[in-house]
C-alpha cells in the first residue's frame, strides 16, 4: 500500500501556489508601471500643448483688446475729435480683424487613443475631458462660425466706403492721415457708429469668454503637475 506523504505535498502545492501568485503579482505590477509611465508622458505632451495654446490665447485677447482700441479711435473721429494721424493705418487694420482658435490638441488625441481610464485621477481626467471635448470646441466656434463674430464678413464692405473717401494716402499707397471731422453724411455716421459698438461689444463678449479659458488652462496645467510629482 502507497503512503501519501502529504506534508511533502502540501509544501509542493503551496510552493506552486505562492510562485503562481508572485508572478501574477510581479505581472501586474509591470503593466501598472507601464501604464504609469504612460500616462505620465502622455500628462507632459498635454501640459506642453496646453503651454502653447496659452500663448495663442493672450495673442487672441490682444488681437481683439486691439480691435476695441480701433473702435474707441474711429469713435472719435466720427464725432470730430481730434485722433493720431499716424495710427490710423493700424486702427483701420485692426477694426475687423478676425482670429482662429489654434488649439494643440497631440497629447489628447493620444490619450484618447490609448484610452481614456489611463488617466487614474477622476477630477483630472474629467477636467481634460471638459476642456478639449467643450471649451475648446466652444471656443473655435466662437470665433470661426458664430456669424457676429465674422467682422471682416459683417462689416469691412461698410466700413471701407464709408472712411475709404476721408483717408490721405501717400505716394506709396500707404495712409498717412484721415480727415476730421470725417466727410460723411447722417444715414453713414449712424451706420458707422453701430458698427462700431457691435464689434466692440462682440469682442467684450469673446474677451470674457477668453478669461474662462485661461483660467481652466492654468487650472489642468497646475493640476497635471500636482499629478507628475505623485
Amino acid at each position: 500500500m502507497r503512503i501519501v506523504n502529504w506534508e511533502k505535498f502540501v509544501l509542493e502545492f503551496v510552493s506552486i501556489f505562492i510562485a503562481v501568485i508572485s508572478a501574477f503579482a510581479l505581472n501586474n505590477w509591470n503593466e501598472n508601471r507601464k501604464d504609469s509611465i504612460t500616462e505620465n508622458k502622455i500628462l507632459i505632451e498635454i501640459e506642453n500643448g496646453l503651454e502653447k495654446d496659452i500663448e495663442d490665447v493672450k495673442i487672441n485677447i490682444g488681437g481683439h483688446n486691439s480691435g476695441i482700441s480701433a473702435c474707441a479711435y474711429f469713435r472719435k473721429a466720427i464725432a470730430g475729435n481730434n485722433v493720431k494721424a499716424d495710427s490710423v493705418m493700424i486702427h483701420f487694420f485692426n477694426l475687423t480683424r478676425d482670429y482662429i482658435s489654434i488649439q494643440n490638441i497631440a497629447g489628447y488625441e493620444t490619450l484618447k487613443s490609448k484610452g481614456l481610464e489611463l488617466i487614474k485621477n477622476d477630477s483630472l481626467r474629467s477636467e481634460i475631458i471638459s476642456l478639449y471635448e467643450y471649451d475648446y470646441n466652444i471656443l473655435r466656434k466662437f470665433e470661426e462660425e458664430y456669424s457676429e463674430m465674422q467682422f471682416q464678413d459683417n462689416y469691412y464692405k461698410d466700413i471701407n466706403n464709408a472712411l475709404a473717401p476721408n483717408f490721405k494716402i501717400d505716394n506709396n499707397g500707404m495712409i498717412i492721415g484721415i480727415n476730421s471731422p470725417l466727410i460723411i453724411n447722417q444715414n453713414e455716421r449712424n451706420k458707422l457708429l453701430l458698427h462700431l459698438s457691435r464689434i466692440e461689444s462682440n469682442r467684450f463678449f469673446i474677451l470674457q469668454y477668453y478669461a474662462a479659458i485661461e483660467k481652466k488652462i492654468n487650472n489642468v496645467r497646475k493640476d497635471i503637475h500636482l499629478e507628475i510629482k505623485h
